[in-house]
């Protein structure tokens, strides 16, 4: 079975052909259980997420600030497994259509097997992999197997980017780049800052795929401005933190959904 880029290309180009930016939204699978993650997915769908990324956690979560941390750390201790991140791909696509991506560190795959994730993700309707710390120069086998069975590989890049290595990740990329707004690990941030425009801009100036910003997004009126310059805008400690925040599973569903309609306004408003 082939994997589901051709999706997320369609899904990203609707939303540039309606003249508005594309809304991304990150949960962590197993968050906070496996069969709850899947819910908080389908809320954040049901709020007008246009993409979702789904987490595979991980212990030493790099780009990811205190606010993911802990809800990978939640997810470690009940015991989740690649097999339950597969999980929620398939049943987040199959009840929701939309294109679902994993974002994942490279330990994991690498000792999973390449081909044997690659294969998995496709079968359960994934349609690609962001990998925020997989050089571009060593990507080669992921990607390989990647095309093969239809998925896309995100590259992430960032401010300290120079212009010659902007080009060589985005010339190795597919389905889109994650730009990620500023120096620094996620987290929701009081304002996004004019790194990630500049960024943006020079990222372009090396690809026709969408460059889409995550790091600090949090709110509507942060969203309408970086929808103002990015195909789309990606949102994830601050879906986390609802559901952290919220007494019981249900509020926290009702709250991610409340989010992602907020959120979806803004980047129609830029």
């Amino acid at each position: 079975m082939s994997g589901n880029i051709e999706l997320l290309n369609t899904t990203l180009a609707a939303a540039k052909a309606a003249d508005r930016a594309a809304l991304i939204a990150y949960l962590p699978a197993g968050f906070p259980t496996v069969d709850g993650g899947i819910e908080a997915v389908k809320a954040v769908v049901a709020g007008g997420a246009d993409v979702v990324e789904v987490g595979l956690p991980h212990s030493d979560p790099v780009l990811d600030g205190p606010v993911i941390q802990t809800a990978d750390d939640i997810a470690l201790r009940g015991g989740v497994k690649i097999a339950d991140v597969m999980r929620t791909v398939r049943e987040a696509y199959e009840a929701t259509g939309v294109p679902i991506l994993v974002m994942t560190y490279w330990n994991p795959i690498d000792r999973y097997g390449v081909e044997r994730f690659t294969a998995e993700l496709a079968e359960a309707g994934g349609a690609g992999c962001i990998l925020p710390d997989l050089p571009v120069q060593e990507s080669a086998l992921w990607r390989e197997h990647a095309e093969k069975h239809g998925l896309a590989t995100v590259f992430v890049v960032a401010p300290s980017s120079q212009d010659a290595r902007l080009a060589t990740i985005t010339a190795a990329g597919s389905g889109f780049v994650y730009a990620a707004s500023l120096m620094g690990v996620t987290g929701t941030r009081a304002s996004v800052g004019a790194q990630a425009q500049e960024l943006v801009g020079r990222t372009r100036a090396t690809t026709d795929l969408p460059v889409c910003v995550g790091l600090g997004v949090s709110n509507a009126a942060q969203a309408a401005e970086v929808a103002g310059f990015a195909d789309g805008v990606i949102v994830g400690s601050a879906f986390v933190k609802a559901v952290l925040d919220a007494p019981d599973e249900a509020a926290g569903l009702d709250a991610v959904r409340s989010l992602a309609g907020e959120l979806a306004e803004g980047v129609r408003k830029r």
